[in-house]
């Protein structure tokens, strides 16, 4: 869900596919998810930030404009995902909100203390979620001023 020019200004990375299909459709719905793009599992995140794998022929200076991370995915997990982001010159700076079923202190102090941007319980009902994701989305992408942040 990327356009023409490969901007990308929302990485969603949730591995459950129900939870994912809400979220962007309640991104579309309020216009917000035209240029999203969803990964399933923390290794796919990666790759697709550090132009890996099967992203290997993208353009490293397009960075997404926020990261919505679960923290319970396969392969790496959120709070690798994470650490790796924050850790890291080229994408330290890029906003990262959780959104994670997760309310246990330790993993909302964790994720604190590795620099996260927001953190986000999701709410079990299915228009409190959507609500959530809509206002995430409409705060991240139109309120925010984030950073310039330039290529490698």
């Amino acid at each position: 869900m990327t356009n023409n020019n490969g901007i990308v200004e929302i990485l969603l990375v949730e591995d459950n596919p129900t939870d994912a299909e809400l979220a962007i459709r309640s991104l579309k719905k309020s216009g917000l998810a035209n240029n999203l793009v969803w990964v399933k599992d923390g290794a796919e995140a990666l790759d697709f930030l550090f132009c890996k794998g099967s992203y290997a022929g993208r353009d490293t200076g397009c960075i997404p404009r926020v990261i919505l991370l679960d923290l319970r995915l396969p392969k790496v997990d959120g709070m690798e995902v994470l650490r790796t982001i924050k850790s890291n010159d080229h994408t330290k700076h890029i906003p990262v909100v959780v959104l994670t079923s997760s309310k246990e202190d330790r993993d909302i102090t964790e994720s604190y203390e590795l620099g996260v941007n927001s953190f986000i319980s999701k709410p079990v009902e299915f228009e409190a979620f959507a609500k959530t994701v809509a206002e995430l989305g409409m705060y991240w992408l139109l309120i925010n001023h984030p950073p310039v942040i330039t290529g490698k």
